[in-house]
């Protein structure tokens, strides 16, 4: 109940803030005062044109121009609740039959990023670097002297991440620097205006989420306790479907721990790729869980219990998420050092990324298809195993044939379960990448993200309670022939759970081997 009052009352996860950058004059006088940062607006605000045709008109060359943007708007501030700021830009590009944009054209930018916590205090200098970005524009009319000064279409650029917001005022100057020697910044058409779009993660969602978070970690934890607990106070040794799962336990209680409320106090900006690296163990731990769970009730008694029957599986589940791994540390590890770095910003780095997105999507699908085999695989061969309920008495028959309805329907949520995590992951790779190809935005609704966290700590908590092993006997074993010890005894709880072994269907399942 308390996770769906907190998925209604999660407002939405982002914001976005457009901003348009204000042309600053930087004159001779201005480059040798202590301050190089030029504000757009405010007691200290830089010389302003109102553009280029005023440029030309001052003699000013375009080396001396330089665009600013003050994050956030006036009379606001930005919080750490923000968590990460990603920066979107996009040029304003005027047609002219003597200055088109040639194919290929690249924009160099010096760009620089200065922060500050009072509007009294000097600005501290945060990054520094020269940018390339390839543009990307289409002219939708004809190319004649009479459609001079319409706009190009110029899809958005990848511009600047960060992993925090600790401070309350950012500060941007670009520079768009001319070398007609060197080919820089030449053929990339008359561009008036830079327009930026910050997209930063609402407060709101922020405390949402981190008291979700909170409250989950020990309850998961008390439950993970209790599970281990239980298995070792059994004369025998876990099997390989009880160490899984108290793994799992433990990948669900790693992403659980609220350490981002550190965050809030702290600037560390490598939580986003803390986070994802968290992420990425969850999500190899539950695909190989999937994969085991279902195996452990298709082998026989001779195969089953050994972690080296499932290499062929698991494998390619762990080297998706190393590439996942290197793919992320490509990016959000260098913007540690660069935030403006992107692996959008090239040609091939477009290209790797777009095919690894396509590929991870095409790999999901193709993982949910098999688990949806191995599950019905798994239904035909209880099936199979239940022609021999009719030669046992009343009370076992309707208790095994509870224990096969729960099985079965703890499977279809395994499956519903599995389907929602390969939708949330391929959302969550479109909405991602979505700003970087055009305007086709995928929407991840807050409702959606928390209440997808929430069916896996739900799951996970399930899985723990059902397959925790029970000490309590059915006591109308002695009727049905078998003799204690045997391997057969049964329980009535309400677990599907047996004190030899992780659960009777499990048992059910593995004796042809023994027969």
């Amino acid at each position: 109940v308390a996770e769906i009052n907190l998925m209604h009352s999660s407002p939405s996860p982002t914001t976005a803030v457009h901003y348009l950058a204000t042309k600053c004059v930087d004159t001779v006088k201005t480059h040798h005062k202590g301050s190089n940062w030029f504000m757009p607006w405010g007691p200290d605000q830089c010389s302003k044109i109102r553009d280029f045709d005023e440029a030309m008109a001052k003699r000013i060359e375009a080396n001396n121009i330089v665009f600013a943007v003050h994050i956030p708007l006036p009379n606001r501030e930005m919080s750490a609740w923000f968590q990460f700021m990603l920066v979107i830009l996009q040029f304003d590009i005027a047609f002219r039959m003597q200055n088109q944009i040639e194919d290929g054209a690249l924009v160099t930018m010096d760009v620089g990023l200065a922060y500050r916590d009072s509007t009294l205090s000097e600005w501290t200098e945060m990054a520094h670097s020269t940018e390339h970005r390839k543009l990307s524009c289409n002219f939708t009319a004809t190319k004649t002297y009479e459609n001079e000064g319409r706009y190009y279409e110029c899809d958005l650029l990848p511009f600047m991440e960060v992993g925090s917001v600790a401070h309350k005022y950012y500060l941007l100057n670009i520079r768009l620097p001319v070398n007609e020697r060197k080919k820089v910044n030449i053929g990339i058409g008359e561009i008036k205006d830079i327009r930026l779009v910050s997209i930063h993660q609402n407060g709101g969602f922020t405390k949402v989420w981190f008291a979700m978070k909170t409250f989950l970690t020990p309850s998961v934890l008390i439950i993970m306790i209790w599970y281990w607990r239980r298995i070792t106070q059994m004369t025998r040794p876990p099997v390989l479907l009880e160490k899984i799962i108290f793994a799992l336990g433990i990948s669900m209680t790693f992403i659980n721990m609220p350490v981002e409320w550190f965050s809030v106090g702290f600037n560390w900006t490598w939580m986003l790729l803390f986070g994802d690296i968290r992420q990425g163990i969850f999500y190899a731990m539950l695909l190989s869980f999937w994969i085991v769970f279902c195996g452990e009730h298709l082998m026989d008694q001779t195969e089953r219990n050994r972690f080296s029957v499932y290499w062929k599986q698991v494998g390619p589940i762990v080297f998706g998420s190393f590439c996942l791994f290197i793919f992320d540390m490509c990016e959000r590890g260098v913007q540690l050092k660069n935030p403006f770095y992107s692996i959008w910003a090239s040609d091939v780095g477009t290209e790797l990324a777009m095919a690894f997105i396509i590929v991870a999507g095409i790999c999901a699908c193709l993982y949910f298809l098999f688990l949806c085999f191995m599950v019905f695989q798994v239904f035909r061969n209880i099936s199979g195993k239940r022609s021999s309920l009719p030669a046992m008495t009343k009370a076992r028959r309707l208790h095994y044939e509870g224990l096969i309805f729960r099985f079965k329907f703890l499977m279809l949520v395994t499956l519903a379960c599995a389907a929602m995590t390969v939708i949330f992951f391929i959302i969550s790779q479109v909405n991602e990448g979505h700003w970087h190809w055009g305007g086709y935005t995928v929407q991840v609704n807050s409702a959606f993200f928390t209440g997808i966290y929430g069916m896996w700590n739900l799951y996970v908590f399930a899985l723990m309670f059902l397959y925790a092993p029970s000490h309590k006997r059915y006591g109308d074993e002695q009727s049905s022939g078998e003799t204690p010890g045997h391997g057969e005894d049964i329980q009535l709880t309400t677990t599907i759970t047996h004190v030899d072994g992780p659960t009777e269907i499990y048992k059910m399942t593995g004796k042809e081997a023994q027969e």
